[in-house]
């Protein structure tokens, strides 16, 4: 009985939170973690590796949390299909450490400025119909993946900042059937001028799932790797704030023999509102890939000294009975 109940939820988890297209990458563990972070990031494609402005996480790049120009908090939902759920929560702050030597509070300027970024990605798929051998219904099961994540960088000098990041993994399968895994980023960024950025991102090294299935099939369990598809990004931005025009591209290539491109645009239509899109998953070694468009958009309110934001964001899943709707609500301090 508990062989049926393991092997239907496998294969269930599978569909639901995998990529549908059969392929390398939507095979490899960890495929949750590769969705995106928030409304803003995936409304500009997940193409924000170099991107310095508005509100920053380490999750792309842990190199940009010492451009963050305020401390952020960030928290988001995903509205999905086949009962999947997709939440987002993150708190970034920017540093500024100054010299001893300067005595005059007025002339004083930051010797250096480090950033700190911490968060959480939640994945799972619930309401799964459980069923014994004679088909008759035991009661629902779930499934719970998650990331925890700490991204620390600093400017080594106005153009340069390096930083990197130590993610947790924890996924509950079914009953006494779990992993946990211990992986890290590295990102570095470099600003050629005031408009555009380069950055450099290696991501995922050493994550990596270990499964024992002996709770569930004793004797006959056995122990496995499954290990993460390491990711490398170059992405370059170009920002005109005479224009109100940010714009991002992105390549990925993947231990997964990927090489995917992400674009993205975002454009300050007046004030605090912001509108954006983006093309994600425009894989150019397997051409039949299927790309992930997006639309979204922001609103930011001033109370005070703080600020409140409100994103939005539509996504394109192919193969899905609905598409992706994600809202993602920031404080600003």
């Amino acid at each position: 009985m508990k062989k049926y109940f393991f092997i239907s939820l496998l294969i269930l988890s599978a569909i639901a939170i995998a990529q549908p297209k059969i392929s390398e990458m939507a095979v490899k563990p960890g495929a949750f973690s590769r969705i995106g972070f928030g409304a803003r990031g995936i409304g500009m494609g997940n193409a924000m590796s170099s991107v310095i402005e508005g509100e920053l996480v380490s999750y792309y790049n842990p190199a940009i949390t010492p451009f963050q120009e305020k401390n952020s908090v960030q928290a988001g939902y995903s509205f999905l299909s086949l009962d999947r759920s997709l939440n987002f929560l993150s708190i970034t702050r920017k540093f500024d450490f100054y010299s001893s030597k300067d005595t005059v509070l007025e002339n004083r300027k930051p010797r250096t400025t480090a950033g700190v970024s911490i968060g959480v990605i939640n994945s799972g798929v619930g309401s799964i119909d459980g069923r014994d051998n004679n088909g008759l219904p035991t009661g629902e099961l779930s499934t719970s993946e998650n990331q925890f994540f700490i991204g620390l960088a600093a400017r080594i000098s106005n153009r340069i900042s390096l930083g990197v990041s130590v993610k947790f993994y924890y996924y509950s399968l079914y009953e006494d059937i779990s992993s946990t895994s211990l992986g890290f980023d590295i990102g570095a960024l470099y600003r050629i001028n005031e408009n555009f950025n380069v950055a450099l991102v290696v991501a995922d090294i050493n994550s990596k799932y270990k499964w024992d299935t002996s709770p569930v099939y004793e004797q006959n369990g056995i122990i496995s790797e499954d290990k993460f598809p390491n990711l490398r990004k170059l992405a370059v931005s170009y920002r005109n704030k005479e224009i109100g025009i940010l714009g991002s591209l992105e390549f990925e290539n993947s231990s997964a023999e990927t090489n995917i491109i992400r674009v993205g645009v975002e454009y300050n239509i007046y004030d605090q509102f912001f509108v954006r899109g983006g093309i994600d998953q425009f894989n150019v070694s397997n051409m039949d890939w299927a790309i992930k468009p997006a639309l979204g958009l922001s609103f930011f309110k001033a109370l005070g000294t703080f600020v409140i934001g409100v994103d939005y964001a539509f996504q394109i899943e192919p193969y899905s009975s609905s598409d992706r709707h994600i809202v993602s609500v920031n404080f600003n301090f």
